[in-house]
């Protein structure tokens, strides 16, 4: 089953350790660690469930394609990494 796991920027204002859930895709796997923490679906996700334009999802090392229906395929062995996209000069 595919791994989630988020950044330490993100484990500051939610406990949310990395975890094992079921899903063939993104979006899957993400709703299945939010029913753990659930508190950490605002922080992902906006109020239409889309990917929040300062969060960054990575497949196994690859940005995600599909930011919007988070539809990218995901494989039993994949690792899921969630962050926030830094900028600035």
């Amino acid at each position: 089953m595919p791994r989630v796991a988020f950044t330490r920027n993100l484990q500051r204002h939610v406990a949310c350790p990395p975890c094992v859930v079921a899903g063939a895709t993104v979006r899957e796997s993400l709703e299945a660690a939010f029913a753990s923490y659930p508190k950490l679906r605002g922080y992902v996700l906006d109020e239409h469930g889309v990917l929040r334009f300062h969060m960054a999802v990575f497949v196994d090392g690859v940005p995600i394609e599909d930011r919007r229906g988070l539809g990218d395929p995901v494989s039993e062995s994949a690792e899921i990494c969630v962050m926030q996209a830094l900028s600035g000069g």
